[in-house]
């Protein structure tokens, strides 16, 4: 077997149908990668192959959606507890006990809420970009941790988290806009970081007041690609599963707050969690920035073996930084949780 192979698949659970890709021999140690808005399974492609090659199980769905996995057309079938029982079914499906579950972006809550309501099924819990005890909770607890010395509340009353807003507020607006081109949508969001941006507002804390994206445009400005996240091969692998499936999936994560937050209320140990925790901050995230604002001290205080590290990246880590991404994690899962580490091949 070409443990560099990524192979295709597809597990069903009831009525749902989740795709997935996976990579590495089937009885390796379990990782399971969860992707954020608006991606696939496929923006983990630097990842499945180094670790299936290591030995590991590595597996990225699409979650519901996006991509092959099933499509729901209410925005309470994209709430958290729906989602989380997703991958547990996957779990189950994948006939494993335990995995370690990797989340970036939407995936973010998707793999803290796996950890705090399912510890028994987590050898340990990796995020990156998003914090535990933040958004799986709800928009509230984001917002009382804005920097309002770059946010001041008079100007950005919901700081950097406008844009969430303007869905709850415009979600056919926001709707629209990916969809009139979503080639450009995602051309225009998966970009590097920008270190000179450091220390400014981020264009989200003014969607509202703008009228909707970039000043209300009816469609994506058409932008160069940039190379150092996507090829071109990768952008049109996104833009026709976005075209196929359309926007509503993916916007309706966001709006689910309320009952996210019921849900998170409900976690196990009051939300603490115990296995191992690796968080990976990325330095040119300025929405989610965690390294001079308070928005990862709950995770400081609720997570009691947590290794924090930071990478010079903007958002889209895994295919901005996959190298020192892949250093990062391997480094955590050889030390911090060294019963998954894989035995001779």
């Amino acid at each position: 077997m070409d443990l560099l192979t990524i192979t295709e698949h597809t597990a069903k659970t009831g009525d749902h149908r989740t795709f997935y890709l996976a990579a590495g021999p089937e009885t390796g140690p379990l990782l399971i990668f969860v992707h954020g808005w608006p991606e696939l399974s496929l923006s983990w492609r630097h990842q499945l192959p180094i670790f299936g090659a290591m030995g590991f199980r590595a597996i990225a769905p699409d979650l519901r959606g996006y991509g092959r996995s099933t499509v729901y057309s209410r925005h309470e079938d994209y709430a958290q507890e729906r989602i989380v029982g997703d991958m547990i079914g996957l779990l189950d499906h994948l006939g494993a006990e335990r995995a370690v579950f990797i989340g970036h972006d939407w995936g973010s809550p998707v793999v803290w809420n796996v950890a705090s309501h399912h510890p028994e099924r987590c050898h340990g819990v990796v995020s990156l970009c998003v914090p535990y005890y933040t958004l799986e909770r709800g928009l509230e607890p984001a917002l009382d941790l804005v920097d309002r010395s770059i946010y001041p509340e008079e100007d950005f009353p919901a700081g950097q988290w406008d844009y969430q807003l303007y869905y709850q507020e415009n979600f056919d607006g926001a709707r629209r806009f990916f969809e009139a081109n979503p080639y450009n949508t995602v051309k225009l969001l998966l970009r590097r970081g920008d270190p000179a941006q450091k220390g400014q507002p981020t264009f989200t804390a003014a969607v509202r007041k703008e009228g909707g994206w970039f000043e209300g445009a009816a469609e994506a400005p058409d932008m160069p690609r940039d190379d150092a996240v996507l090829t071109e091969a990768d952008l049109r692998s996104y833009a026709e599963a976005l075209s196929r499936n359309g926007f509503f999936g993916p916007d309706s994560y966001y709006m689910n707050h309320a009952a996210n937050a019921e849900y998170a209320a409900k976690a196990a140990n009051g939300g603490v969690l115990q296995m191992p925790v690796l968080f990976i901050s990325a330095e040119y995230d300025y929405v989610c920035e965690c390294n001079d604002s308070r928005f990862a001290d709950p995770m400081r205080e609720y997570c009691k073996d947590l290794t924090f590290h930071t990478l010079q990246s903007g958002h889209w880590v895994a295919q901005e930084k996959p190298r020192e991404l892949n250093a990062a994690l391997s480094g955590w899962l050889a030390t911090k949780v060294p019963g998954v580490w894989p035995r001779e091949l």
